[in-house]
């Protein structure tokens, strides 16, 4: 008998009992589901958090001081870039303060930062220009604002060239960064940045407690990690100091990340077992109630690889049916999930989707093989006279 006749008959005993058939799709449809959600939220997460580790700069090293005596200069900073292994250093000191333009006053975040912390973070300006070396070096009097402070105090974003006092010091706007909204990791929108040496007076502070420094080359990032620990090492002592790889750190998250989808698909494996119990269980009820059908198959020549293939094809379209439908309303329930968690991008991808068509379709073949085989080991003659 062709493929394409059995297939035909799979259909017509599926159609003929539909609500039992769509009872025994059920456990398939609840357990692709379970698994389609399950590891697709972990990967939007998953993704959404390595995009935001890696606009932190994923490849830089950054350099925390707990001791401040004896200070670190700007100078000594900044000579750290004559090493071969080391790119860029960037130094920052923030601090909490209050911003005052046209009547209105806002809490803001307070950064001093030179112009390399704008490279290394991927400052990105919505207007206007970032700040530069001369500025810090001239103690010059101007600042870039987040999207947020110039939404709140001057009520629109196009305030370039205005005026905004800080602290009690009026500053002049030069930049404004790009809005990030308030959903971002470590947002700048409230935020105020202003030359590193201007902002060191303004909140109080000397030296140097912070910065960053990227590797001249990705694979010497190991050998300027070292170079940053002997030099902070010699200046504040074994304990005083951290230093922390944002590319080791993003590995981490991604394995952990990896580890909780694994685990996770794992318990909505369960479920397609459980769906395929069902499956096996209803095959079963119908190679008994279609005995005498199996009978006369056989008497007229069928051979026991048709029955065989009759059976399993009818499991495996069973299985596919309920694969494809929990696939579908998964990608429902995260199209509306997207609706309320913007700043995550859950979808269903190729790989799970083909992943969920695998899973269903190795069901219905592994629990069809033995209600298949049953019934293809049926004697003619027994079948027959089944009542």
């Amino acid at each position: 008998m062709k493929l394409t006749q059995e297939l035909k008959m799979a259909l017509s005993s599926v159609k003929s009992n539909k609500m039992r058939s769509f009872l025994t799709m059920l456990g398939i449809i609840i357990g692709v589901m379970a698994v389609t959600l399950l590891v697709s939220l972990v990967q939007g997460a998953t993704n959404t958090i390595t995009e935001q580790l890696s606009g932190l700069g994923g490849s830089n090293l950054s350099c925390m001081v707990k001791k401040q005596t004896p200070r670190i200069t700007l100078q000594e900073v900044q000579a750290l870039e004559e090493k071969p292994e080391i790119g860029l250093v960037s130094v920052y000191h923030g601090g909490s303060g209050i911003a005052k333009a046209a009547g209105n006053q806002e809490d803001v975040t307070i950064y001093a930062i030179n112009q390399n912390y704008q490279l290394l973070n991927q400052i990105k300006m919505e207007e206007g220009r970032c700040l530069t070396e001369i500025e810090s070096e001239y103690r010059l009097s101007n600042c870039l604002i987040g999207a947020g402070v110039a939404q709140n105090l001057f009520g629109t974003k196009r305030v370039l060239g205005e005026k905004i006092r800080i602290n009690g010091k009026d500053f002049t706007i030069v930049g404004i960064l790009k809005e990030e909204g308030n959903t971002t990791m470590n947002t700048k929108d409230l935020s105020v940045f202003l030359p590193f040496e201007t902002g060191q007076r303004l909140l109080g502070v000397n030296g140097v407690a912070n910065f960053e420094a990227s590797a001249s080359e990705e694979r010497l990032v190991e050998q300027a990690e070292r170079t940053l620990n002997d030099f902070l090492r010699a200046k504040v002592g074994e304990d005083n100091f951290e230093v922390f790889n944002m590319g080791s750190i993003l590995d981490m998250v991604t394995t952990v990340y990896n580890v909780l989808g694994y685990l996770l698909g794992g318990i909505g494996g369960i479920s397609l077992l459980v769906g395929g119990v069902g499956i096996m269980n209803i095959m079963l009820v119908s190679v008994t109630e279609r005995t005498r059908e199996i009978g006369i198959r056989k008497a007229i020549g069928a051979q026991k690889s048709d029955i065989i293939i009759q059976f399993l094809i009818e499991s495996v379209v069973l299985s596919l049916l309920g694969g494809l439908i929990g696939l579908l309303l998964s990608a429902g329930i995260l199209g509306i999930v997207n609706l309320f968690a913007v700043e995550y991008h859950f979808g269903v991808t190729f790989g799970v989707a083909m992943l969920a068509v695998f899973f269903s379709v190795g069901v219905g073949v592994i629990f069809g093989i033995y209600p298949a085989n049953k019934a293809a080991k049926l004697k003619p003659i027994d079948a027959l006279r089944f009542e």
